[in-house]
This record gives C-alpha cells, structure tokens and sequence, in this order.
C-alpha cells in the first residue's frame, strides 16, 4: 500500500533526525598514506598558521601599516586562518586516528563557519578593489572615501553578510530530509555532498538558494574587473614609469588573490557533472578551500616591501629582545646583590 505524502515526509524526518553522525572522505586507504596526508596536512596548516599571524601582528605593532589598504589585508588573514582551521584540524584528526567520523553537530558547525568565512572574504576581496580603485583612480578623496569609520562600516558589512548568508544556507541545508546514508563524498562537510543524501524534492530550496548565490557572486565579480579595468586605464595614463611600477605593485597581488580564489571556486561548484569524480572533487576541493588561506601571505608580501619591512623589523625585534632580556635581568639581579 503507497504512503500518504504527510506519511513519507513523516518517515523521512525520522531517518533525518536518526543521524547523528556523518561519514566524511577518506583521504587513502593505506596507513602509510593516511600519516602521510597528517604530515602534508600539518606542514601546510602550519605555514597558514605562521605566515597570516606575522602578517596580522605586524600590521597591529606597525603604526606605519595604519591604512586601509592593511586594515582590509588584516582582515583578509583573519579570515583564512578561520577557513583553514575549519576544515583542515578534523582531516588531520581523521587521518591520524584513521576514522572518518564528524557529529551531526560538528557537521552543522563546519558548513556554517566554511560558507560563513569565504563567503566573507570574498566580500572583503571586493571591497578591497574598491580600495584600490579610490587609491589609484580618485587619489584625492582617498581619506574622505576610506576613512577609519567608513573601513570599519565595510569591514563590519563583508562578515555581517557572510554571516547572514551562511545562517540561510546551514538553516535550510540541515532542514532537508536525508535518507541516503550518511556518508559524504569530501574531506570536510559541504552542501552540495550533504544534498546528495536528499530524497525529496526539498533539496529544489537550497539549488535555489546556490543559483542566488551564484548571481551574487558574479555580481561581486563584475565590479571587481570593472574596477581594475579603470584601474588600469588610469595606471597606464601615469607618465613615469616609477609610478606606474608602484601601482601596479600594489594591485597585482589583489588580482591575484582574487583569480585563485574565484578560479578553484568556480570550477569546484560548477564543473561539469561528467567530468566529476571523488579524486578530482576532492583535489579541487583542496585547491579551493586549503591552498589560498596559505598562500594568499605569500602572495601579499612577495611584491610589498613596506610590509616585508615590517614582518623583518618585528621579527629582528623579538631576536634581540630574547638574546638581551634575560642578559639584560641577570646583570641588573647581580648588579642589586
């Protein structure tokens, strides 16, 4: 006898709320791999962790990093140590005690802090063509556009939003009916896997909720190459070629930053279907969401000379002050005595 619809959902409600745990990827099948991908894992989660903390000091210690240009690029690195500390510290943990499992909690917590903190970047790469764009384009009313309170408004709007959309999107992603299992084809927990578990007609809500998101992102693209393409006309109307060098050197890593991560983000959410593997899915998901939060310091420092000089100068500091300080208290206790 068929069941009444409200029957069904009933029934798929129950096998819903029955996980209490999801399956994530794992990353190899021998041990000897799996302590591989710890130690692969736990250089790359260092190297984030070092390079986005001396660019964050170095800006808060430096009174002369006090622009808007480093107060967004403090942000930015907040932000890619949240990405990366979000997904990467559970692989670890995965493959160090070879298991695969994540609670229905710490999966509803790693989609909203993953979607949460790139969907806030992402916001902040814009507002940071915006930064450039005033910089270079509209030079004399950079302090009036881009003052302290205006740099914290727009700060404050890039996390607020993301926030707001990764509370739509957790919201309506763990309120699908899951009926297939429970195991998850990536290495973390994402929305597109965790609908793959759907079997009703609901998961429609959030492919609605993905192609807004889509539009939006696009939208934030648009300006983005709409600004750089002024950026670049006014760039190229400079008569010295100084000038012209040290503009492009300050906007050359943002467009970076931006085509790696629109480029992996892209073709992560909207490769072929045919083409789509567990393999690839998950190298590309590593590309997308463990390689930029790494990479994005060095990115930012290699062409900066004003914030290498700061992370040298702050570094240098600490040195001296652990060779002399206890040189330094030891004299000073003799010295008394």
């Amino acid at each position: 006898i068929g069941l009444c619809p409200h029957v069904k959902n009933q029934q798929m409600t129950r096998n819903s709320s029955s996980i209490n745990e999801f399956l994530l990827l794992a990353l190899a099948d021998t041990r000897e791999l799996q302590l591989l991908h710890f130690w692969l894992f736990l250089g790359i989660y260092l190297a984030a962790l070092l390079a986005n903390g001396l660019i964050i000091t170095a800006i808060a210690c430096d009174h002369h990093l006090h622009t808007p240009m480093y107060f967004f690029l403090l942000n930015l690195s907040l932000l890619d140590l949240g990405t990366i500390s979000t997904t990467v510290p559970k692989a670890m943990a995965n493959s160090l005690w070879d298991t695969r499992a994540i609670s229905y909690t710490g999966c509803a917590a790693q989609v909203f802090l993953f979607y949460f903190l790139m969907s806030a970047e992402y916001f902040l790469l814009t507002i940071m063509a915006y930064d450039r764009y005033v910089a270079i384009c509209q030079p004399l009313h950079y302090g009036t556009l881009l003052g302290s309170r205006a740099c914290v408004h727009m700060a404050a709007a890039a996390w607020g939003t993301g926030f707001l959309y990764a509370v739509l999107h957790t919201a309506n992603t763990f309120s699908i009916p899951l009926c297939q299992g429970n195991a998850l084809d990536q290495f973390f927990c994402e929305i597109p896997q965790i609908l793959k578990l759907s079997c009703s007609d609901t998961y429609l809500r959030e492919v609605g909720l993905l192609i807004l998101s889509c539009f939006l992102g696009f939208g934030c693209f648009i300006f983005i190459v709409l600004s750089y393409v002024q950026i670049f006309r006014a760039v190229l109307r400079i008569p010295s070629e100084q000038g012209r060098h040290k503009a492009f050197s300050t906007c050359l890593p943002h467009l970076a930053v931006v085509s790696l991560v629109v480029s992996t983000g892209t073709f992560a959410y909207l490769k072929p279907p045919s083409i789509s593997s567990p393999s690839l899915d998950l190298v590309v998901a590593v590309l997308y969401s463990v390689v930029p939060p790494a990479v994005n310091p060095l990115i930012y420092s290699m062409r900066n000379q004003e914030l290498k000089d700061a992370v040298w100068n702050m570094m240098t500091g600490w040195f001296l002050e652990a060779i002399y300080c206890p040189c330094s208290s030891a004299y000073h206790s003799q010295h008394h005595s």
